[in-house]
């Protein structure tokens, strides 16, 4: 990109300026605002139970001052192992409030991975559901936690779903034993005790102080703990309710099915819902019958997602018996979003879907297409306000001319101060206060940027280099395929073959021959598939991800014990 004005700003819409004046504020301070303005709006629903905003901040509060009595002060670790529920809300502003740092947890985390993040961030204490408890009570000896706050699903069930609740689980088969020990407390005993201490309400640096530890896989190794300030939040927040120049501020409805405990739900979803005074849709797990029954009911009117939850959606076979007209915008992320799944599912809502980009260390979006411009298909979209990109090469650091391979850089005020503990991984990730995403992208001549691939996922076939995500564009294009991914699997003349994994729509079958015929009149052969597989589903994250490294680590794991 050469010097001067960036490409990319004459195709922002008249209403989103380039840049933006940032509050001093700590991140919590939206909540206040959202209470204070709104307190009688809904705030949360969930499954059937309504918050305020006024109980909603109520409820922070007090538990702000049951994390003070509990030991917890400025700078203190405070990890939070829940799925999307109220408690996962209150906890999160509540850890912010005091000045401690949210370290947020996957429910779904083996014991390994739980003890690395545990002993690793320094938590003191957790907050986590019963179902989880004998996960985290396992790791304890090897962490630093003094206290586990145990909740359920139950308190914040409305009566008397909260009474059939617990039945349900037995009737299912799971037993929950928590002991009355010392370092066990739970949520409700909590909640309900009639002579805490008053508040103590430490000065917080927006700009110094962090928020937030999100440990992200990254490239290698174990997972890194991603040190984001208030003010990268706050940042990343209000770029995007820049983005989103429609949303109205105590007008909207958000449904909450992404993770929180994902940087991309925490920030698209809860912390956006808070800045904008919206309703809040909680649902726990991604389950379709249930995400349509609540469109169809409650009308939410924003719904940020991934591409599989999309894809699920538009091919589910009782679609015309619901509603879903009310959503008006969309933002899709975590991996990239096939032209037919946009296309098919604008036509059904009526309402618009574009891709977006972020990254863990960037609080997450950099990139997003125009929500109601100019938006080009398979393209990331354009950088948020405030925030620089160039593509370059990944050794010498030095800019590709427009249109050639490089790895997107990335630098602005939502870009991390670095990784936890970890200076020489920081120092790599971080030069000059750019960063580096390990992807490689284009740009084209209107500032558009194109994820081609992550560096680690590249193919290198026979010595030339494909792009997965050119391959799966192709397939999507099929009328039988429904989902696929492809990955790259070891050769032992190629290097790497091209293996594609196809989940089929329902009453529609294709050969592999047919597939391989249909993206050779659409591919250089070196790019087509050698292999396929057809499955019933992909592995996935919580979010919609599909994993390919789970697909190649079977893949290694089936050629080896055919070795043996």
């Amino acid at each position: 990109m050469s010097a001067g004005i960036p490409p990319w700003l004459s195709h922002y819409e008249k209403e989103v300026p380039a840049s933006l004046d940032y509050p001093d504020i700590p991140l919590h301070t939206y909540l206040e605002n959202a209470y204070k303005c709104y307190p009688d709006h809904t705030a949360i629903y969930f499954m059937g139970k309504t918050m305020t905003y006024r109980e909603l901040f109520h409820d922070m509060q007090l538990f702000s001052r049951v994390l003070q009595q509990l030991g917890v002060k400025k700078g203190d670790r405070v990890a939070i192992m829940l799925p999307n529920c109220p408690q996962a809300v209150i906890a999160y502003y509540a850890v912010l409030h005091i000045g401690a740092v949210a370290v947020l947890t996957n429910p779904m985390y083996k014991k390994r991975e739980l003890e690395h993040q545990l002993a690793d961030s320094g938590a003191k204490i957790i907050v986590c559901l019963d179902l989880v408890y004998s996960n985290v009570v396992s790791v304890l000896p090897r962490t630093d936690l003094e206290h586990i706050v145990v909740t359920a699903i139950k308190d914040y069930l409305p009566f008397p779903k909260n009474v059939m609740y617990p039945l349900k689980l037995r009737k299912e088969g799971v037993k929950l034993h928590i002991p009355r020990e010392p370092y066990v407390s739970y949520w409700d005993d909590l909640m309900k005790q009639p002579d805490l201490p008053e508040l103590e309400k430490p000065y917080i640096d927006s700009k110094e102080d962090l928020a937030l530890l999100q440990y992200t896989g990254g490239t290698t190794g174990l997972s890194k703990g991603v040190m984001l300030t208030h003010a990268n939040l706050v940042a990343n927040v209000e770029q995007a309710r820049a983005w989103f120049h429609r949303s109205r501020r105590g007008a909207e409805c958000i449904l909450a099915v992404l993770p929180f405990f994902h940087v991309y739900g925490m920030t698209a979803v809860m912390n956006f819902a808070i800045l904008l005074a919206a309703k809040m849709v909680l649902i726990p797990k991604f389950d379709l019958a249930t995400v349509l029954k609540t469109v169809n009911r409650l009308r939410p009117t924003m719904f940020p997602g991934a591409p599989p939850m999309y894809v699920a959606l538009i091919n589910h076979p009782d679609l015309k018996k619901y509603d879903i007209r009310s959503i008006k915008a969309c933002i899709s992320g975590a991996a990239p979003l096939p032209r037919e799944v946009q296309e098919r599912f604008e036509a059904i809502t009526g309402g618009r879907l574009v891709e977006g980009y972020g990254l863990t260390e960037a609080s997450p979006v950099t990139h997003a297409n125009p929500i109601w411009g100019r938006r080009k298909n398979g393209s990331i979209g354009l950088p948020f306000p405030d925030t620089e990109a160039k593509v370059v090469d990944s050794e010498t650091g030095e800019e590709v001319p427009q249109g050639e391979v490089g790895e997107l850089i990335v630098r602005g005020p939502q870009v991390m101060r670095g990784y936890w503990n970890q200076p020489e991984e920081s120092d790599n990730a971080l030069r000059d206060g750019w960063l580096y995403t390990g992807d490689m992208a284009t740009m084209d001549e209107d500032g558009y940027f194109y994820i081609v691939e992550r560096k680690k996922d590249v193919i290198v076939a026979s010595g030339f280099n494909v792009y997965p995500r050119e391959v799966e564009e192709v397939l999507y294009e099929h009328e039988a395929v429904k989902e696929c991914t492809v990955a790259g699997i070891p050769d032992e003349y190629r290097g790497e073959t091209v293996k594609a994994y196809i989940v089929l729509k329902e009453k529609k079958d294709v050969s592999a021959e047919e597939l391989e015929a249909f993206c050779r009149e659409r591919l250089a052969a070196f790019k087509v598939p050698r292999k396929y597989e057809f499955r019933d589903e992909l592995p996935k994250a919580l979010t919609g991800k599909v994993l390919r490294r789970v697909l190649v680590e079977e893949e290694k794991k089936r050629m080896q014990e055919t070795r043996d």
